[in-house]
């Protein structure tokens, strides 16, 4: 990441979440991605929202540790939708964005939870579209990047097996029947397909973070 220093802290407005959750979110420009494009910047609130929509994740009082974590994602997902924006066909469907924004709800103790999380940090319904909208967009380039291109050889497969699956299996449910490589092929080829799509996300995420100009304006 380069840090071409701080400027200081810039507050833009103050947004009032709803009156059950008893605060206010001050909304300051947190740091700027390749500063010119249309989703370069970063705001307190893009941190809490990512914060809320994380299962399990505190939204009072969020610690440093928390909000800079959020950053360093933000930060990616900021490279990778602007590379996705370049190609007009990866384009979510309504059904698409309302599936997922279903499943993510379902990752919740509730439907209610999810919304209160929604409520305390200000995250509107069209707001919480285009966040999924982009998360898709993601989705779909690095699938049209990565994944129809990967290819898992039968060697790769049966190494696998040997040296991963069977110690693993073994580990997890002493004295059980081992499934045969013919039973855990599917398994293993896609465990490995998602390895490689990782490998090769995190290589391409790096040589971009490289050529990126990564404005940090207020520290978190």
């Amino acid at each position: 990441m380069k840090r071409l220093g701080f400027i200081g802290v810039l507050v833009l407005l103050l947004a009032s979440v709803s009156p059950c959750a008893a605060q206010q979110v001050v909304d300051k420009m947190v740091a700027t991605v390749n500063a010119g494009v249309k989703t370069d910047l970063i705001t307190y609130s893009d941190l809490m929202w990512q914060l809320a929509l994380q299962p399990g994740t505190s939204l009072d009082n969020p610690t440093s540790a928390d909000l800079n974590r959020a950053l360093r994602l933000m930060i990616d997902q900021r490279l990778i939708l602007q590379e996705a924006d370049k190609l007009p066909t990866l384009v979510p469907s309504p059904a698409e964005i309302a599936e997922s924004r279903n499943a993510l709800a379902r990752a919740f103790e509730s439907r209610q939870q999810f919304e209160d999380r929604l409520r305390r940090v200000g995250l509107t319904s069209e707001r919480l579209d285009e966040i999924i909208d982009q998360r898709l967009k993601i989705e779909k380039y690095l699938d049209f990047r990565f994944r129809n291109f990967v290819v898992i050889g039968q060697k790769e497969i049966a190494d696998y097996y040997s040296t991963v699956y069977v110690p693993r299996f073994k580990a997890r449910a002493p004295g059980a029947i081992v499934p045969s490589l013919d039973q855990a092929k599917a398994e293993i080829e896609k465990n490995l397909v998602e390895a490689k799509i990782e490998s090769d996300t995190d290589a391409f995420l790096d040589t971009a973070r490289e050529r990126a100009e990564i404005v940090m304006l207020s520290p978190v």
